[in-house]
C-alpha cells in the first residue's frame, strides 16, 4: 500500500503531464487488450471482458476530462490498467 500511496502522491504533484501521458498509455494498453479478446472468438465470455476494458477506459478517460480529484482519477487509472493487464493475461495463448 506504501507504493501505491507514493506513486499517488507523485500523479498528484503533476497531474496535468501525467494525465496526458497516462490517457495515451492506458488507451494503447485497453486497445491491446481488446485485441487479445477478440483474437479468442466473440463468445459471450469475451464479450463480457471486451465490454470491462473498454468501459474503464472510457471512465478514466471520462475522469480527466470532467477535472476529478487526483485520487479518483489514480484509483480509475489503476483499476483500467490492471484490467487490460488481466484480459491480457487470460487471453495471450491465442499468440503461442
Amino acid at each position: 500500500m506504501n507504493t501505491y500511496l507514493k506513486y499517488q502522491e507523485n500523479y498528484k504533484h503533476g497531474i496535468i503531464g501525467f494525465a496526458t501521458i497516462s490517457i495515451l498509455g492506458q488507451s494503447c494498453l485497453g486497445s491491446i487488450a481488446a485485441m487479445f479478446v477478440l483474437m479468442g472468438g466473440t463468445t459471450l465470455l469475451q464479450m463480457v471482458q471486451l465490454f470491462f476494458v473498454t468501459i474503464f477506459c472510457m471512465i478514466y478517460n471520462g475522469a480527466v476530462l470532467s477535472q476529478q480529484k487526483a485520487s479518483v482519477s489514480f484509483a480509475i487509472l489503476t483499476i483500467s490498467v490492471v484490467t487490460s493487464l488481466l484480459c491480457i493475461a487470460l487471453n495471450i495463448h491465442e499468440l503461442i
